[in-house]
């Protein structure tokens, strides 16, 4: 069989195996290459070096020499890094001065700020999240044409415990049609602390406020762009769709509620029901409720079987008569 990969880690991180082979290598001042084999990080570290009258025999570096060599060779990285920032700095210098005081009468941070790209944006929540203390409230919505990405859904994972380990609590809100969705449950499978999440038929496009000061709204529609927002009153309003948008929503987690049918018709269906009688598409229906067109005529065509339609024009006047939406109304 074919041995695994060696794992790839930093000196910092030194493996379980390196680790061992390392101390018996100090122990009987020498190995077989053979069975160096099994951790290379040694050789590629310089921990282990061959002897000069037998290749195959490896001798170990000891480790004070070691520990100087790599100490030296972090303070060399750690100058470079001021040399660098040295060098940004000058740049930047006369580029400031043009740039004269920041806007606003006080001079102020900007309270809303552009971030550009996937990886910026990223990162700038994860700046936030960090002095984040309090409470994340979230829509979560996942159009159908986009995957989350398992280092995207690490990230975020890591950074939710974060908080929540800081005494924090997460509020989130999702479309119904990702109340199965494997990701969903896995987030809430793995996360410890005070979590909740609820859903609706339609939410708002996505939303992220931290400690109910600072919020993240997409910019357009793939969402490479996005606005950071530190105004108070625009904060507060978003804050108030949330909450207005909360009390309306199904319990996800911790406890999940299913919706009874009415007469037959499933919640999905009602709300279906509700966007046909308003005249829409069926792709305008599909993109509101967060599924896919095929979808969405299944379910019209199940809707139009239960009220006996047999055309477009006939479903919309049969939803009207039944009175399936006063009822919809009325569960709520």
């Amino acid at each position: 069989m074919t041995p695994a990969p060696h794992p790839d880690h930093g000196m910092e991180e030194l493996c379980p195996a390196g680790s061992e082979l390392y101390a018996l290598a100090l122990r009987d001042g020498h190995i077989g290459s053979a069975l160096a084999e099994t951790a290379p990080c040694l050789l590629r570290f310089g921990l282990l070096q061959p002897t000069v009258d037998d290749p195959s025999r490896l001798e170990p570096v000891a480790a004070a020499v070691a520990l100087h060599e790599l100490l030296r060779t972090s303070e060399e990285r750690i100058a470079d890094e001021r040399r660098r920032e040295a060098r940004l700095t000058k740049a930047f210098e006369p580029l400031l001065r043009a740039q004269g005081p920041p806007a606003g009468p006080t001079g102020e941070p900007a309270t809303i700020r552009m971030h550009s790209g996937l990886d910026r944006i990223n990162q700038a929540i994860s700046h936030v999240m960090a002095d984040a203390s309090q409470e994340l409230l979230a829509i979560q919505t996942h159009p159908a044409h986009t995957r989350t990405s398992p280092a995207l859904f690490a990230l975020a994972l890591d950074r939710d415990q974060a908080l929540l380990d800081r005494g924090g609590r997460i509020r989130s809100l999702y479309q119904h049609t990702l109340r199965h969705a494997p990701t969903v449950h896995a987030r809430y499978e793995r996360l410890q602390g005070d979590v909740e999440a609820r859903t609706l038929n339609e939410v708002t496009e996505r939303l992220l406020v931290f400690d109910r000061a600072v919020a993240f709204i997409p910019a357009n529609k793939d969402r490479t762009l996005a606005l950071e927002v530190r105004l108070p009153a625009l904060v507060d309003y978003l804050v108030t769709v949330f909450d207005r948008l909360w009390h309306l929503a199904t319990p996800l987690y911790p406890r999940a509620v299913r919706k009874p049918s009415l007469d037959g018709i499933t919640p999905r269906q009602h709300a279906i029901a509700a966007l046909l009688v308003e005249g829409h598409t069926d792709t305008a229906i599909a993109e509101r409720l967060g599924m896919n067109v095929r979808t969405a005529r299944l379910h019209i065509a199940k809707l139009a079987a239960t009220l006996g339609s047999e055309s477009r024009a006939q479903l919309g006047y049969l939803i009207g008569e039944s009175g399936i939406l006063k009822q919809e109304q009325a569960a709520q």
